[in-house]
């Protein structure tokens, strides 16, 4: 029994010459065949993978650098947005100080106006009564002298001495007569 388990080790290491020769000729009929057949078609594949690689690289490479462009348009428009916004920022800021100046400048002249007016019309107040008053001492003048020269004198003489007395009258501030 123990036999055959070695005759079967002992084919197993024994060389053969014709095995050899018939393994080597059925291995490069088939490695022929591979080639033929099998190595163009698998090459032909891994060269059409290589240049879509390639080609995605470069495709990829175009993309960033059309997003590296338009970021760096991006941040142009911004910078010029801003600039734009400061400017326009300043610009109403002109405006209104330039409002606000003439809003000063339109209500010191309304109380300019405003002033000159009620001076104008303290004047014309004053005028009144300084006629008022002169018109009270013409006729308290008449009546005085009517009384120290006890006869009576028509009106037109009284008032034309009356008014003669009144301007005789000093002047506000002023210690002499006006002729």
């Amino acid at each position: 029994m123990l036999l055959p388990n070695v005759l079967a080790a002992s084919s197993f290491v024994e060389v053969r010459p014709g095995l050899i020769f018939w393994t080597l000729v059925t291995f490069i009929i088939v490695a022929f065949i591979l080639r033929w057949k099998a190595w163009g078609p698998i090459l032909s594949l891994v060269e059409e993978r290589e240049k879509q690689i390639a080609s995605s690289i470069e495709a990829a490479k175009r993309e960033r650098a059309e997003a590296e462009k338009l970021l760096a348009e991006q941040k142009t428009a911004i910078a010029e947005a801003r600039r734009e916004a400061q400017e326009m920022l300043r610009r109403n800021q002109q405006e209104v100080e330039k409002f606000r100046e003439e809003l000063m400048a339109k209500s010191r002249k309304e109380a300019d106006e405003f002033k000159a007016s009620a001076q104008r019309e303290i004047q014309e107040q004053k005028a009144k009564a300084i006629a008022e008053v002169k018109a009270m001492a013409v006729d308290l003048a008449m009546e005085v002298a009517g009384k120290l020269i006890n006869e009576r004198m028509d009106d037109s003489k009284q008032r034309a001495l009356a008014e003669q007395f009144v301007q005789g009258l000093p002047a506000k501030g002023s210690s002499t007569p006006r002729a």
